[in-house]
């Protein structure tokens, strides 16, 4: 079969094939050096975000306080932390030359963060049906940025991970497929350490 070829025998397959290549090494430093870049984009929209989370056009109009539900924000975090989890499993199993559960995984990965992406849009779709807008106020504005701008790396992660699953049915594991895997899997784990400093930031302060 096509795929086959691609595989490595298990006496073969290093213990970390996603850095057993130049290629491989390259792209792992370089990722980190990109997710620097992201680091300082999303500290950016923080600090943005709480220096405008109390301004709001009148006493009367809607704040933090009276909008979040901490019972479905706490319902997303544990749907992306969870799928941090698999994608765990995934390269655990990626490392141990088992392509079958590899992918498996990484479609467990994808339907936790598509139920978590299917969340957030009911969460807009409810602020939005009661007044708070992007238009609304300045925290409406700096609230919808930084929530929708890791809504959309999420967007990206969800493709990512599934064009590797539908490319890695033909392709199979070698230590080609493991670097770009293990790429999309530090991605995923940005993606969900950025909603823990959500959820505590934005969520949790903001009820108290």
């Amino acid at each position: 079969m096509a795929e086959m070829k691609y595989n490595v025998p298990n006496e073969q397959w290093p213990e970390h094939p996603e850095t057993a290549t130049l290629e491989g090494k390259n792209k792992f430093v370089g990722f980190w050096t990109f997710l620097g870049g992201e680091t300082v984009l999303f500290a950016s929209l923080f600090a943005t975000y709480l220096a405008l989370k109390d301004s709001v056009p009148s006493s009367d109009h809607l704040l933090a306080a009276d909008l979040f539900h901490l019972e479905l924000a706490f319902v997303m975090t544990m749907l992306l932390l969870t799928s941090s989890l698999t994608s765990v499993y995934a390269i655990y199993h990626m490392r141990n030359n088992n392509f079958t559960k590899m992918q498996l995984w990484l479609a467990i990965t994808v339907l936790l963060g598509a139920g978590f992406l299917a969340l957030e849009l009911y969460e807009f779709y409810e602020y939005v049906h009661i007044g708070h807008t992007f238009r609304s106020s300045a925290f409406g504005s700096s609230f919808y940025i930084l929530i929708g701008t890791h809504g959309f790396h999420v967007i990206i992660g969800l493709i990512w991970i599934t064009g590797l699953i539908i490319r890695n049915a033909t392709r199979g594991l070698s230590v080609y497929t493991a670097a770009k895997v293990n790429t999309a899997a530090l991605y995923w784990h940005f993606i969900d350490v950025v909603w823990v400093f959500i959820f505590t930031i934005v969520y949790l302060l903001g009820v108290l």
